[in-house]
């Protein structure tokens, strides 16, 4: 099945562009419950997987060996935008662990907060592996490094900590996955279908908070990224705004070219969708209109007109034009 038309973006009265998509739900089951596109489907959940990615940091005893906290988890499944309280907190992780900012393999890239951004320009100062957005779920995985006594080149497919987290991954998205490309921050990043994803998140909304090792695991990651949205990704970033609208009742995250998924503890309901053209604005309007026609999000708060509903505007304020919602999506 071929992917369906979901966020159309209107100018001056004419359609000027659509994004087509593939989205699932699933219950805490498995099963699909709805559908669009081809839940089928084969993509690279990116970020969008980090929590799967978190599982074996908890399982294998390594974030209680290092007493990480209900925020430094929340941190390794980040996507940061590089602020103080994100590279501050990675710091102390590494500093705590021996470590420091040569342990990670994620390579560095200027950070998207402003004020982190003036302050390098500032001081002439150039950006370090620290600010990458994936600098926290690195920390996780010298974290796991350490207590596994791995080699220090984590990243690679046949390390130790990489093989832990595909063995997570493949159960509880319930199928082994095909392959995997290299992520931004140098991980391997393993295929799944939507479906599978969307049953991955089921599996994270209706696990036992008293039940297994990994259910226990599931609980504790996202009711940390719920707790604490500043830290999943920042200040004016859609996870966290999405988040704090509901109340941290639901866990969400986004992921490169055009991922997101939703947990939803209160309905057992997992959610993963995928924008085929990889837009960053048509993932995020949605995941904003499931989330609404889930019955998690108030269609008038105005996270929604931000990420949905909203005229779009120019530099001047002016008008320009409106996303709209494709007939039958959401």
């Amino acid at each position: 099945m071929a992917a369906v038309s979901m966020i159309e973006l209107w100018r001056g009265g004419m359609l000027e562009s659509l994004h087509m998509g593939h989205a699932v739900v699933c219950d805490g089951s498995g099963t699909v419950v709805e559908a669009w596109g081809d839940a089928d489907a084969l993509a690279y959940p990116r970020s969008s997987c980090k929590m799967l990615q978190a599982l074996s940091l908890i399982e294998s005893g390594a974030a209680d060996a290092a007493g990480l906290t209900e925020r430094q988890l929340s941190l390794a499944c980040a996507s940061h935008i590089g602020a103080a309280l994100h590279t501050g907190m990675v710091t102390d992780w590494l500093a705590g662990l021996g470590l420091g900012e040569s342990d990670l393999r994620c390579g560095s890239h200027w950070p998207d907060d402003i004020a982190a951004r003036d302050l390098l320009v500032k001081t002439d100062a150039s950006p370090c592996q620290l600010h990458n957005n994936c600098s926290g779920k690195h920390a996780g995985f010298l974290t796991l490094n350490r207590h596994l006594n791995g080699g220090p080149d984590y990243v690679e497919v046949d390390h130790p900590v990489q093989r832990a987290v595909r063995a997570a991954f493949e159960d509880v998205t319930g199928m082994d996955s095909p392959g995997y490309g290299i992520d931004g921050c140098s991980a391997p990043n393993f295929a799944t279908t939507v479906s599978a994803m969307a049953r991955a998140m089921a599996f994270f909304a209706s696990a036992n908070p008293d039940g297994s090792l990994r259910e226990r695991a599931a609980v504790r990651l996202h009711r940390a990224m719920a707790t604490f949205p500043e830290m999943v990704a920042g200040e004016g970033e859609a996870c966290t705004d999405l988040m704090r609208a509901m109340g941290g009742k639901v866990a969400v995250k986004g992921g490169a070219e055009g991922y997101y998924v939703a947990i939803i503890p209160e309905k057992r309901l997992g959610v993963a969708l995928k924008i085929v053209d990889g837009a960053t604005r048509a993932r995020q309007a949605a995941i904003t209109a499931v989330l609404v026609r889930l019955g998690v999000l108030d269609v008038g708060h105005p996270v929604v007109a931000r990420y949905l509903t909203g005229p779009l505007t120019n530099c001047r304020g002016k008008v320009t034009g409106e996303m709209r919602l494709s007939a039958g999506f959401a």
